[in-house]
């Protein structure tokens, strides 16, 4: 059990939960969406809220330091409860693209060798110089007319007239960048053509990979576009998103974006049901073996025990990749002991991005957790004794964790694991 505090200070409601003896961890793209249903809509937007009703669509997209994540939800009921789309997709187009640009731009004026050599040298100073980058970075705007400055640090300057023999601002006339300027305060000059440079490539696979998203077949009609995450501050991307998407769908940006996953999970702690149906982000299945069918498996896959043939590494499948899962949805299986007289049955459990496989030696396959369940002797008027020893194995789908079971029917001796979506 756990209680809850509510303090309102004008717009927004901060919540603190303690005494919490269970902590749900939720999937970052299910906070994102709960967040951007509430908080951010009744600040950002004002009577946004009001617009939204039973059957729009949107996207949330969480635009992070490393990658950016995508999930499509639809609003089902009045009260809100929402429908996952399509499986949660996303690239490396974090804001890190960025700062890789910015390496690069320098590898390309002073040399690719010299670069590595001052990070190994003095990662002291590439901090320092990677912290300055930033910081601009984070001012960097599609109306600016000025340059931005960088300030090399002075072993910076040192460590390259030590290892060239001659000076930065040599380097930079050599190099022919004229996007890239040399002030004798020590700095680097950055003009506004050289940071939209940076920015272009990694925003252009943002753009393109919303867009992408948004021409498939089940995510048509979406009204709404939430830019969340720490790089969603960046005016660059925003220009951006807005000219490109501006006229397919209503850009939201909410203020305080880069809380919104924060504030995210403490609002789907409080309600967990709020995604009523998701899109099951991979396939699962359990490996098994099966009885061997001369041209149908391969002879590689043949296992003879006790005068029977097997089929070994059959993936027997509970839901594919991108498979609609209710909330709760239970899927069951009941399998037998391979060989009489067996006490111990291990059920390895397999994942895979594919829906096109068969075997769990199939390319992108692996295993992703493991129950084992003890066989205990039949007890005298059981069947436990009989050849067909039932053992009922399930899957539950649809929270943030898949919840899965083995039952031995002759005992009701049951074992208990879960696989975590933010592992898997």
């Amino acid at each position: 059990m756990y209680s809850v505090s509510v303090l309102t200070v004008g717009w927004l409601s901060y919540i603190t939960m303690y005494s919490v003896s269970v902590l749900t961890v939720a999937r970052e793209q299910l906070r994102k969406a709960r967040h951007s249903r509430t908080f951010l809509v009744e600040r950002g937007t004002g009577e946004l809220w009001s617009e939204m009703q039973t059957g729009d669509r949107y996207i949330v997209a969480d635009c992070g330091g490393g990658t950016v994540d995508l999930t499509v939800h639809q609003i089902e009921q009045p009260q809100g409860t929402l429908k996952e789309l399509y499986k949660v997709s996303g690239g490396p187009y974090g804001a890190v693209g960025v700062d890789l640009a910015f390496e690069a731009m320098l590898c390309k004026i002073f040399g690719e060798d010299f670069i590595e050599s001052f990070k190994a040298k003095r990662p002291a100073a590439w901090v320092d110089l990677t912290i300055a980058f930033e910081a601009r970075k984070r001012t960097a705007t599609p109306g600016r007319s000025n340059a931005l400055n960088i300030s090399l640090p002075f072993s910076f300057i040192d460590f390259y007239k030590r290892y060239r023999g001659q000076s930065v601002e040599t380097a930079l006339r050599k190099s022919n960048m004229n996007i890239v300027k040399w002030s004798s305060q020590g700095m680097l000059r950055l003009t506004p053509e050289a940071m939209n440079e940076l920015f272009q490539p990694t925003i252009n696979n943002i753009i393109k990979h919303i867009e992408e998203l948004m021409q498939r077949q089940e995510v048509q009609g979406v009204r709404f576009l939430f830019l969340v995450g720490g790089f969603a501050e960046s005016p660059m991307l925003q220009r951006a998103a807005q000219n490109a998407l501006g006229q397919t769908c209503r850009i939201i940006i909410p203020q305080d974006v880069g809380l919104t996953i924060l504030k995210g999970a403490v609002l789907f702690g409080l309600d967990p049901t709020v995604v009523r149906v998701r899109r099951c982000p991979l396939t699962y299945g359990v490996g098994v073996l099966n009885r061997f069918v001369e041209g149908r498996h391969p002879r590689d896959k043949l296992l003879v025990k006790e005068g029977r043939d097997w089929c070994t590494d059959i993936l027997d499948r509970f839901v594919s990749v991108d498979q609609s899962v209710a909330l709760g949805e239970v899927v069951r299986r009941s399998y037998t002991p391979a060989r009489s007289g067996q006490r111990k049955i291990i059920i390895n459990i397999y994942c895979s991005v594919s829906d096109d496989v068969v075997y769990i030696s199939d390319p992108g396959v692996r295993k992703c957790g493991a129950i084992t369940l003890d066989l205990p002797e039949a007890l005298p008027g059981t069947v436990a004794g009989a050849e067909r020893r039932e053992i009922r194995a399930t899957m539950q789908f649809g929270d943030t964790e898949i919840k899965v079971t083995a039952v031995d029917m002759a005992t009701n001796q049951t074992v208990r694991a879960a696989i975590d979506f933010l592992s898997n």
